[in-house]
């Protein structure tokens, strides 16, 4: 078969001497010329040498966040785990040993991810997103069973997760390609930019038919983050904000397990305490008895089958009680740079996608966070999402440090591809 002309820019090389990518910095694609799968992995093996040798600060300030993250929310996974998983298994350290085990799964295959080139999320964006898809039709197969009330997970041979996690991360990048090429195509300020999110809304559509409006919620910050990012006028940003709203409140109003948590959340007294009230009374107990100082690590009593979810959703109620309010200052701190991280990449890149792509998952790593946190302090009414890169789950975890990857293989391309 023939291939079509390669799009070429004066004075550039070629590009089997850029690793792939597009010296100009503009939006378009190769045309039927991007690598291949394997060969944009061959480009990209692990090669220590090369992957800290970063044009770009933001690189290191990004991965050392990350680390830093990573490294506390194993330590606090090992403490808040260990009575439930010897209970469970028999063993105080199998949750932790799991949360390891993902750890360093998922950290070099983010190192992998940030040496791919940028023609590889556009020519692959689509893809991913119909893969994602699939997986997570899978939830409504034999292989898909339900946990805490939501049917969104899968289980392959012993193997559990989360597909939802990974159309994160899929429905970001596809925005990031899609979204830039509607604006120039139609203008910042017409609706019609709007019909590019339509593939985006399936994935949200899977999601909510297993009933986790958490994850949905999330879903629907990351395309509306897209959107921004993208420097779609105001008035039109605010037509998916409102939309969103209004499907999430007709979502609220029609469960009885949500109504429950949303009274126990504005009621001052809780009566119910023995059901919609214990989670959040006892996180907000625990944060209370860490003090200033915490009560040390390992020294939960929260964590003595008090707290459902110590080690996940309602992990950083167990940092407030191990480490006190300055441990749990040093996490908010934490996210606000690596939200600072995340903002000097999109300041600093000259590309439409990397700053849109950058965007939603910034909206998504770090307002989840802020979610999560919010839900433990009794701000927010109990969501269900997992904090990031702290809380136990294999598939949230590593589905964070691969979009944590994608972003430092922005970073690269900045300094090296847009000169």
């Amino acid at each position: 078969m023939g291939q079509s002309p390669r799009v070429r820019t004066p004075g550039a090389r070629p590009l089997a001497n850029r690793g792939g990518t597009n010296r100009a910095g503009t939006n378009h694609v190769d045309a039927g010329n991007g690598p291949t799968v394997a060969e944009s992995f061959m480009t990209a093996r692990i090669n220590l040498g090369k992957v800290f040798r970063a044009d770009s600060p933001n690189f290191f300030w990004l991965l050392g966040i990350t680390i830093v993250l990573v490294i506390i929310g194993l330590l606090m996974v090992l403490s808040a785990s260990s009575v439930d998983s010897f209970l469970q298994d028999g063993q105080f350290f199998g949750a932790f040993a799991r949360q390891a085990a993902y750890a360093a799964i998922g950290l070099p295959v983010m190192m992998v991810l940030s040496q791919l080139p940028l023609v590889f999320w556009r020519k692959w964006a689509l893809t991913f997103l119909a893969i994602g898809c699939v997986l997570q039709l899978l939830v409504f197969t034999p292989l898909g069973y339900a946990s805490g009330g939501n049917r969104n997970w899968i289980n392959l041979g012993g193997f559990t997760a989360q597909p939802s996690e990974f159309l994160k991360l899929a429905v970001a990048v596809w925005l990031g390609v899609a979204l830039p090429r509607s604006v120039q195509r139609n203008g910042a300020a017409n609706w019609k930019v709007l019909l590019t999110l339509l593939p985006a809304l399936l994935p949200i559509f899977l999601v909510l038919l297993g009933g986790d409006l958490g994850t949905v919620i999330i879903l629907g910050m990351i395309v509306i983050a897209a959107v921004f990012f993208a420097g779609v006028k105001l008035r039109i940003v605010m037509i998916p904000v409102l939309l969103g709203g209004l499907m999430v409140f007709l979502l609220a109003v029609t469960s009885p397990n949500r109504m429950a948590r949303i009274f126990s959340y504005l009621s001052e007294n809780c009566t119910d305490y023995t059901n919609s009230c214990w989670q959040p009374l006892h996180g907000k107990w625990a944060l209370a008895g860490g003090g200033i100082f915490g009560v040390g690590l390992g020294n939960s009593k929260a964590k003595w089958s008090w707290l459902p979810a110590a080690d996940n959703d309602y992990i950083f109620a167990i940092i407030g009680e191990e480490l006190g309010m300055i441990g749990a200052v040093l996490v908010l701190v934490l996210f606000v740079l690596l939200a600072i991280a995340f903002m000097r990449i999109v300041k600093d890149a000259p590309d439409e996608m990397v700053r849109v792509t950058t965007g939603a998952i910034m909206v998504w790593i770090v307002g989840q966070a802020f979610v999560n946190i919010g839900v433990v302090l009794g701000v927010l009414p109990v969501l269900g999402v997992p904090l990031p890169l702290l809380s136990s789950g294999g598939t949230a975890l590593i589905a964070t440090l691969l979009a944590i990857g994608v972003v430092l293989s922005f970073t690269r391309a900045s300094k090296k591809d847009y000169r």
